[in-house]
Parts: structure tokens; C-alpha cells; sequence
């Protein structure tokens, strides 16, 4: 058992182009913008309920090709959705590709432009 409570506040993510990355992480996913103090450099934050992703519009240092084809095999950001077949149908009629998660859970992969993997796992509810 830690000995901090640690609660998750934000992931960053570098991509090329923050307004064209907004189209994907607002107008596909339909997240929201919120405040960003005025940095010297241009980004998001984007709100996700008490935790935001930070898109950093910075020269990435990371290779954006020959990633491994399912995000499952790569590092990425597990976000809860409340159902991923919605999801899936908003990726397909943005014609983006994904994969489904190979453990048998309901959960699905992407990449944003940049090369970014996303997880999404629908929340269980009882």
C-alpha cells in the first residue's frame, strides 16, 4: 500500500497541430475545452470529468510511425466511456481506425493524428 493518495490530474499528449488535433478530441470524442493559462508555446487542456488531457503542440521527440498496429502494445491513455459501441460508431462515421481490445473486454483502441494511443473501456454498471 502506497503511503501517498495519488489521484490521476492530467496526461499530456505532443501532437503537431492543436486545432486540428481539437477536431478529433472535440468534435469526434466530444470532449470539452477549459482554461489554459497562456503559455509560450500552443496546446489544449481538455476536461474529462475531474481529469483533463493536456495536448502539448511541442516538436515531438518520438517516432509517430511504425507503432505497433493495436494501442494495446503501446503507451497510451485508458479513458472510461459510457458505451464503447457508441464510440465505435462515431469512429466509423469519422472513418477512423481502431481496434478492439484482444482480452475480450469491452474496450476499444485508436490513434489521434499524431499517433497518440487512446484506450476506451466501457464503465460497468450494476
Amino acid at each position: 500500500m502506497s503511503k501517498h493518495n495519488f489521484t490521476l490530474h492530467h496526461a499530456s499528449l505532443i501532437v503537431s497541430d492543436t486545432r486540428e488535433s481539437l477536431k478529433f478530441y472535440c468534435g469526434v470524442l466530444g470532449m470539452r475545452l477549459t482554461d489554459r493559462p497562456n503559455l509560450n508555446f500552443p496546446g489544449a487542456w481538455l476536461e474529462l470529468g475531474a481529469q483533463q488531457i493536456h495536448l502539448l503542440e511541442l516538436e515531438n521527440p518520438d517516432p509517430t510511425t511504425g507503432r505497433p498496429a493495436h494501442g494495446g502494445r503501446d503507451r497510451h491513455v485508458a479513458l472510461l466511456v459510457d458505451s464503447v459501441a457508441e464510440l465505435r460508431e462515431d469512429l466509423e462515421q469519422a472513418g477512423l481506425p481502431f481496434t478492439l481490445s484482444i482480452s475480450g473486454r469491452k474496450a476499444l483502441f485508436c490513434r489521434d493524428r499524431d499517433g497518440n494511443a487512446l484506450e476506451f473501456i466501457e464503465r460497468i454498471t450494476f
